[in-house]
């Protein structure tokens, strides 16, 4: 089974839960699914929710970033940012080059040493319907761009965007206003 028939499967089965409390998504799951399909790092994998009422974007995962803060949407340096209001998947193979926020790379994720920078990215809106809900991030870490892997193809952009349907699902069932 795809892991975008997962994906979908899961959201389905929350979307027929009629209790008032929807149950918690196994976030750290998800990503370590999503990065057996792209070939990274469980912890190169970052998904955002989008809160409206605030109009900044929160991590869902890695979960060591969920008490660090929060990006805004009008950030200039914040390629997620720019993912939610251009509505716009993006790759960048020279991301340590790109003027960038890096607040969050000095943060220890599990497995990977802080300090290690994002070298290459990919980033996409995740929707619901035509709405951007939140973000998904790919990237591959390291010292330097040569040790960090090969570089993203549109073939990965395109497994990350069909991606992107049953995340917004999944996504949709734990939106903050």
């Amino acid at each position: 089974m795809s892991l975008v028939t997962e994906l979908e499967r899961l959201a389905d089965a929350l979307g027929g839960d009629t209790s008032a409390e929807a149950p918690p998504i196994a976030w750290a799951s998800v990503a370590e699914r999503i990065a057996r399909n792209l070939n990274v790092k469980p912890e190169e994998v970052g998904i955002l929710g989008l809160s409206n009422k605030w109009r900044h974007l929160y991590f869902l995962f890695p979960e060591a970033l969920r008490n660090v803060g929060f990006i805004p949407l009008t950030s200039n340096s914040a390629l997620a940012a720019r993912t939610v209001r251009e509505s716009r998947p993006e790759i960048n193979n020279s991301f340590a080059t790109s003027r960038h926020a890096t607040v969050f790379e000095g943060v220890k994720t599990s497995g990977v040493d802080a300090g290690e920078a994002i070298q290459k990215i990919i980033s996409a809106p995740i929707l619901a319907g035509d709405k951007v809900i939140g973000v998904i991030q790919i990237s591959r870490k390291g010292p330097n761009v040569a040790s960090a892997g090969a570089d993203f193809t549109a073939a990965d952009l395109g497994k990350v965007l069909a991606l992107c349907k049953p995340l917004g699902k999944l996504l949709h069932h734990v939106a903050k206003d």
